[in-house]
């Protein structure tokens, strides 16, 4: 199975992909960028926002018309019309890191990790942790090891099992997931040195898909960790799936430049594009945010 181009706007590090079945249109941020995009399936039509700061994953809203941002620093509401801007909290102030990857539990919180950014010469470091963002704005860290960079925030189709990982270690773990964390148990291990686990998204037959940075693949894994079947990226750096379409049944996939030499860009002229495969299975809607800005929508 492989992918084929649907948009090329040369992301550098593409990444935090959703549909919204509202406006029948992807969402994505290129972090590198502070960049917020949105590509209209109906008329092809694509359009970006400058944020004020790296931009690491979102989600969507219930309030009609919102979104969640992850910024590198704080969490913040968003709505694209107007271009208004509301903070809700920082992050980790005192640490040097910033916001990474995220996304909506089956309960409409907002689950997201940070990571480290070491200085010249400075050695990653675990130091990110997980988060959960309430429906009434109330932020809380989760009972989950610290991470170096953390990805593949998924959840099961039932919502009891929440999968993640810490990309350098190469290893997806998963944990019963409630008000709290159940002790983290190894889910896949990307074998290939060369490669790490990136985002992923759950598909309605409760199987994961992850997108394997270095590796130009996106892996679909069973249940049990099993591999089932592999999408083939034409770009060496994809960064995170999501199901989109009417009837939820294309894989779209982002993608990244990041870090590439000039070499392996002209080897690669489609890094950093927007991809989609048709996966042979259909996706679940994407969870939205249950709280609001005040003043704006009902929380709960």
């Amino acid at each position: 199975m492989s992918a084929r181009v649907v948009d090329h706007p040369a992301n550098t590090l593409g990444e935090g992909i959703l549909w919204c079945e509202r406006e029948q249109a992807l969402y994505w941020t290129d972090i590198q960028a502070a960049t917020l995009w949105r590509h209209r399936l109906a008329d092809g039509q694509t359009r970006h926002w400058d944020m004020p700061e790296r931009l690491g994953c979102l989600a969507l809203c219930e309030a009609d018309g919102w979104l969640l941002l992850g910024l590198a620093s704080r969490l913040a509401f968003f709505h694209p019309e107007d271009d208004t801007l509301l903070p809700i909290v920082d992050v980790e102030p005192e640490l040097p890191t910033r916001l990474n990857d995220g996304g909506c539990d089956r309960q409409g919180r907002f689950v997201f990790g940070t990571l480290h950014e070491p200085a010249p010469g400075e050695t990653r470091r675990a130091i990110g942790a997980f988060y959960r963002l309430n429906a009434d704005l109330t932020l809380e860290r989760l009972n989950l090891p610290g991470v170096g960079i953390s990805n593949s925030v998924a959840f099961s189709p039932d919502g009891r099992t929440m999968y993640f990982c810490d990309s350098p270690s190469r290893l997806i773990q998963c944990c019963d997931y409630g008000e709290q964390c159940g002790e983290p148990r190894e889910f896949a291990r990307v074998d290939d040195a060369r490669g790490e686990p990136d985002g992923s998204a759950v598909d309605a037959a409760g199987f994961l898909w992850n997108a394997q940075w270095g590796l130009g693949r996106v892996v679909r894994y069973a249940a049990d960790g099993r591999i089932d079947r592999i999408v083939d990226v034409p770009a060496t750096q994809p960064t995170r799936p999501a199901f989109g379409g009417q009837r939820l049944d294309t894989l779209y996939i982002t993608s990244a430049r990041d870090g590439l030499s000039t070499e392996a860009l002209a080897a690669q002229p489609l890094a950093g594009a927007l991809f989609a495969a048709d996966p042979g299975t259909t996706g679940l809607p994407e969870s939205r945010f249950r709280g609001a800005p005040p003043g704006f929508g009902h929380s709960s």
